[in-house]
């Protein structure tokens, strides 16, 4: 294990034991690619108060600050959508109760399949990336993944995006000075290997990009949508949603934030995301249960 990876791996745990120690149901928030586990303090601090302990856990590797992650991109490469999920399975299995899960993007797949596997109390998956089974393919998300998928060669790399690439991808909901904030303050490098795994999914029986959406233990979830996202447009949300919806073992909503972008967890509406993803958590988790993970 690199040093990275210890000192990643040590700032988890550091968090569950903080939550098994604290007592209350914890939320296990879960970034997606371009960005770290900080982009939650501010949602953090919201469900803190709420009255649930925040989990801020990192992909493997992640650096602590976004400074580092542009000073040392290589640590995100060769990081796969199994290999993720398998490592936020993991910390969520050392969580004495079981928490609620919230995850954007490609964060917002990873909740699923977590939800899938019967570990979440509840889950609130944002402009979730695809799982196998979800057909709609709009241009703007091809033009969003194009920075990747474009070279064959960053399967196995890192790759940043350019304030460009950004400025689409994320940031056009939002005012040019807003967006170039949100860049510098946010962005970091990303693996390329799960943008070729979600595009493979539908041809791929083996892909590890699949999510259980028949289990009977899976809990309330919660899909949002951003009415201007191109990277996960209402399309793949709501393609997404009619999987889910299926399974009758559990309640299952979808809601589209008017006006917002991909980057609605972070720009300046953040706010009005949250207290939508803590309304539907509170309707459907009860604070004073404490049962076991």
């Amino acid at each position: 294990m690199s040093l990275t990876s210890k000192d990643s791996y040590a700032r988890d745990l550091a968090q569950v034991e903080r939550a098994n120690a604290d007592g209350r149901i914890p939320v296990v928030f879960v970034h997606g690619l371009w960005l770290l586990p900080t982009s939650w303090e501010r949602w953090a601090a919201v469900f803190d108060e709420a009255g649930f302990v925040p989990v801020m856990p990192g992909w493997p590797d992640d650096p602590a600050t976004v400074d580092e992650a542009n000073a040392h991109p290589e640590v995100f490469a060769g990081k796969s959508v199994g290999q993720v999920a398998d490592h936020f399975c993991d910390v969520v299995r050392k969580l004495d109760r079981a928490p609620v899960v919230i995850g954007h993007s490609f964060g917002g797949l990873i909740t699923q399949i977590i939800a899938g596997r019967g570990l979440s109390r509840a889950s609130v998956a944002i402009d979730p990336a695809p799982f196998r089974g979800v057909l709609p393919l709009p241009l703007s998300s091809l033009r969003a993944a194009s920075a990747v998928l474009g070279n064959p060669a960053n399967y196995h790399r890192a790759v940043p995006l350019t304030y460009e690439q950004f400025r689409y991808s994320f940031a056009n909901a939002v005012t040019e000075a807003e967006a170039r904030d949100l860049y510098e303050t946010f962005a970091v490098p990303a693996p390329g290997e799960p943008l070729f795994q979600a595009a493979a999914a539908n041809i791929n029986p083996w892909t590890e990009v699949r999510v259980d959406t028949t289990a009977a233990e899976r809990g309330p979830l919660l899909i949002i949508s951003g009415e201007k996202d191109h990277t996960v447009p209402w399309a793949i949300a709501h393609a997404s949603y009619k999987k889910q919806v299926r399974n009758e073992s559990a309640v299952t909503e979808i809601v589209e934030i008017a006006g917002r972008g991909h980057a609605l967890t972070l720009d300046s509406g953040w706010r009005e995301v949250a207290d939508t993803a803590l309304g539907f958590v509170r309707r459907h988790v009860d604070t004073g249960d404490e049962s076991s993970a």
